[in-house]
């Protein structure tokens, strides 16, 4: 009687044991880019005098203008692996958050949240010094 034996190997653990050092990968640059300082950060400047960002069409231009300049100031990212887009996806979205924020202007943060599904608009806190 010939008898054969065939034996299905499992790429499950090779996945799971990629997809958990991709996780740990991506959290340990999760937190060395929280962790630096924001002078060490690029920057760039956005114009918008010519614009009424308190209308909506000024601020989608505006928020337009945002974004196009976090997508260039965070390109040293965006290398074409997982990993590198991920990095890139979170530079952009902390950029625009940060120009939206310092901006402070509702219509903005309108178009903003409508983007990114936000749904309150950031405060920022300062000291009072009376």
């Amino acid at each position: 009687m010939n008898t054969m034996s065939t034996s299905i190997r499992s790429n499950r653990p090779r996945s799971l044991i990629a997809a958990a050092a991709l996780t740990a990968l991506i959290s340990g640059f999760s937190a060395v880019s929280n962790t630096a300082d924001a002078a060490d950060l690029p920057k760039t400047i956005v114009k918008y005098a010519d614009l009424d960002i308190s209308s909506s069409h000024g601020a989608a231009t505006l928020y337009s203008r945002i974004r196009v300049a976090s997508e260039g100031l965070c390109s040293p990212f965006d290398r074409g692996d997982v990993v590198a887009k991920y990095l890139w996806k979170q530079c952009v979205k902390q950029a625009i958050e940060g120009a939206v924020t310092k901006v402070n202007q509702p219509a903005l943060f309108a178009v903003y949240a409508a983007k990114f599904g936000v749904l309150q608009q950031p405060t920022i806190l300062t000291a009072d010094r009376r």
